[in-house]
């Protein structure tokens, strides 16, 4: 029961750490794409976020992913082309 209670607690901090990775994966990109685009004209960050959104459409998921995730996605994305980090 020990060894099992040790395996659960060693999966659960690798877990973590992993989620710690992709939060910083995250974040980086919001600061590499909030850069990008404050460096554009008005009217080019307009193009490009006109063009990954009608990408981001023409690419919609089919019926095995859940509308939950694809609205999420969808909303992220949206938030950070069009609400960029301060």
């Amino acid at each position: 029961m020990k060894n099992l209670i040790a395996e659960l607690l060693v999966k659960l901090a690798q877990k973590e750490e992993e989620s710690k990775e992709l939060v910083a994966q995250v974040e980086a990109l919001e600061i590499v794409v909030t850069a990008l685009l404050r460096q554009m004209a008005q009217n080019e960050q307009q193009a490009l976020i006109k063009s990954v959104e009608g990408a981001l459409e023409a690419a919609r998921p089919d019926s095995q992913v859940p509308v939950q995730d694809s609205e999420m996605l969808q909303q992220y994305v949206k938030k950070l082309l069009r609400h960029p980090r301060s």
